[in-house]
């Protein structure tokens, strides 16, 4: 079964393609990808990998490893929990009277 590690601190120039290079030295990367801000596109500073069966020693390899100047962090990915719905809408008219759009 593959592994997924969760990858902090990271530099925001650093490509999906790079950050793979950085953890193929600990084994086959299945896939490596840098999360974006959807709006902009520039990088959040943190990044998910999958690596497949077999790899050993990759927090321990590659956590606190210096990146252009910054301690990258390396851990396992937690698995994502569901997050509540949001609330509805609240909002004012032109009088400040408070309205529940539903």
């Amino acid at each position: 079964m593959a592994k997924k590690f969760y990858v902090g601190n990271l530099p925001y120039r650093l490509t999906d393609e790079e950050l793979k290079e950085v953890f193929a030295v600990c084994g086959e990367v299945i896939s490596a990808y840098v999360i974006r801000d959807k709006f902009n596109h520039r990088s959040k500073g943190f990044g998910f990998v999958e690596m497949a069966d077999g790899v050993e020693n990759v927090i321990e390899t590659l956590n606190g490893k210096d990146m252009d100047g910054r301690a990258i962090t390396v851990s396992e990915a937690r698995e994502r929990t569901e997050r509540p719905a949001p609330a509805p809408s609240q909002s004012y008219d032109n009088n400040d009277n408070y309205s529940n759009n539903q």
